[in-house]
This record gives C-alpha cells, structure tokens and sequence, in this order.
C-alpha cells in the first residue's frame, strides 16, 4: 500500500488532499505545526504528525518518523497580500521560508530514499498566481514563482532515477485560511497612498468569478501524484485551467 506525507493539512486544499488519499486507499501522514486531535479520521491508514518546514531538526525527526515515503506532498504555505513597498523584508523572508525553502527542505529530505528505491513522486503546490501575476502579491507571486523554476530542473535530474516531480497549481480559493493566516504579517502593509488602487482589487477578490474549491486541489494532486508521463503542470480550478491555457 502507498504512503503518502503531505505538508499543511490544518485546513484548506492540504486537509482535503489527506482525506482525499485516505479515501482512495492510500496511508497518509498528514502534518501541520500543531496538531489538532479528532481533525482527521482516526484510522491505522492516517497519522498526524507535528512539522515545521522551517525547521530542519522537526523535518528530520518528521521524515525518519514516517518510514518510506511513495509520494511528497508540499502543500504547506503562508501568504501575504500587500504593496510591496510597505512589506518588511522580514516578512518577504517568512513567506520565501516556508513557501520556497520549506519546500526545498522537504524534497531535500526524502529525495535519498526516493533515489535509493528509484520510484516515487514529489508534488509541489503553488498557485495561479504564477499563470498569471496578481497586484499587491509581489512577495508571495515571488515565492511561489521560485517553486515552479526550482521543480521544473528537479523534475530533469530526478527523472534519471525513476522519480517524477509535477506542480499543482490551485487558483482563486476563499474557502482556504490563506487571509486569516497572514492577518498579523498584513497589518499596515496598504498605505494610505495606495488605497482608491487597492479598493476595487479587494472587491473582485470579495466576488470572485471563478473559484478553485479544496476538492479540486486534491483531485489534481492525486492525478499529479500517480500520473507516469512527463507532464510537469496541473492546474486545478476552472479559474487557473483557463489562465494556463493549453500547454
């Protein structure tokens, strides 16, 4: 049976993705900073596991915990939204900590036995925001945009062992914790110069004409995860296969 880690589980596209895999036969090793009891079935096929992906000791200890790992899922990640000029560079280097870093940590720490065992799939989620850059999300598009560069040379040398790297790339999701987990890192970050710009901007995200739900996340990354050709992109959501295009 396959064994599946993916990181950030504590709400949005990463809990739905675990539950998804579990449902679909897989033993799954859902992780989040805190792990919160009764979020996810108790059953001998799901573990809960703490992991900070800034933090090399917890991605140790995670990763020798888990045993064998068929398929990474880097999912976890932090957002902010705001003009950059207004955006401390302390703060740019949170999100590239855990969106970018924690990402390469993560491939980092399993591409041995992956390489070792010459199977196994990493899936490394981004966002639509690299189809398509959006205003006030320089750092953040920043991020994410370094993921899927960073993937694609992965996906070349990896490919020579049997193992396969793909990018899921999610659009539009109000339904995930992307704002309430980055109020504290946004306060202040719209100035009052950049208000009449900014007004209209948060109004289309309040009424969005498309939007990408935490099922379509996981429905791409479990076609992303068993997927044995050369297809690198999965964008999931209406909203993101339409800015993708065909490929």
């Amino acid at each position: 049976m396959n064994t599946v880690l993916i990181t950030g589980c504590s709400s949005g596209y990463g809990l739905e993705t675990a539950l998804h895999f579990h449902r679909l036969g897989w033993n799954v090793i859902a992780t989040m900073r805190t792990p919160r009891a009764g979020l996810l079935p108790d059953t001998d096929r799901m573990r809960l596991l703490a992991l900070d992906v800034t933090d090399p000791d917890s991605i140790a200890r995670t990763v020798r915990d888990a045993g064998p790992i068929d398929v990474l899922v880097n999912n976890a990640g932090i957002g902010v939204v705001g003009a950059f000029e207004a955006t401390d560079m302390r703060t740019v280097r949170d999100v590239f900590d855990t969106n970018t870093f924690g990402t390469m940590a993560m491939c980092q720490a399993v591409i041995p036995q992956m390489r070792e065992r010459r199977s196994g799939a990493i899936v490394n989620v981004t966002s639509s925001v690299t189809l398509a850059s959006m205003p006030l999300a320089a750092a953040y598009t920043g991020s994410k945009t370094a993921v899927e560069g960073f993937s694609g040379s992965l996906a070349h040398e990896l490919g020579a062992f049997g193992v396969r790297v793909k990018l899921v790339e999610p659009g539009y999701g109000p339904g995930t914790r992307f704002t309430e987990n980055g109020s504290e890192r946004m306060q202040g970050l719209i100035p009052e110069a950049y208000g009449a710009y900014a007004q209209p901007i948060f109004a289309a995200f309040a009424q969005p004409q498309a939007i990408t739900y935490p099922q379509d996340v996981a429905d791409a990354v479990w076609r992303a995860a068993t997927d044995v050709s050369d297809q690198l992109h999965f964008p999931a959501g209406a909203d993101a296969v339409a800015l993708a295009g065909p490929r």
